[in-house]
């Protein structure tokens, strides 16, 4: 395995630990747990691209919670730069949270 490799693997584990320390406004789970985040990509540059979702296309952080993913990735020393994409394809469901979520919830 290359240094490369091992170097964005483990900043891909940086940035879900410091996703899971956002959380949806009106659910006390962290946008991770729920599967807001689809996606997270890291190049050997260090540039950052996460592609996430909202509860609903009208949520009311629709506005303010990519700003904070996006805030939170770039303050990580070792990231470059970070953008996040906003996608409602496929529309978030309650399938996607983790069974943590769930249980956090009493949906399970």
């Amino acid at each position: 395995m290359s240094e490369t490799t091992i170097d964005t693997n483990a900043l891909g584990e940086k940035i879900v630990r410091v996703l899971k320390t956002i959380y949806d406004p009106e659910i006390p789970v962290d946008i991770y747990e729920l599967g807001l985040i689809y996606d997270v990509f890291v190049n050997e540059d260090h540039e950052v691209k996460v592609l996430m979702t909202l509860t609903t296309p009208n949520c009311p952080v629709a506005e303010t919670l990519p700003v904070e993913v996006q805030e939170k990735v770039k303050s990580l020393n070792e990231v470059k730069d970070a953008e996040v994409e906003l996608t409602f394809d496929p529309p978030w469901s309650q399938d996607l949270m983790s069974e943590e979520a769930k249980l956090e919830l009493g949906l399970l």
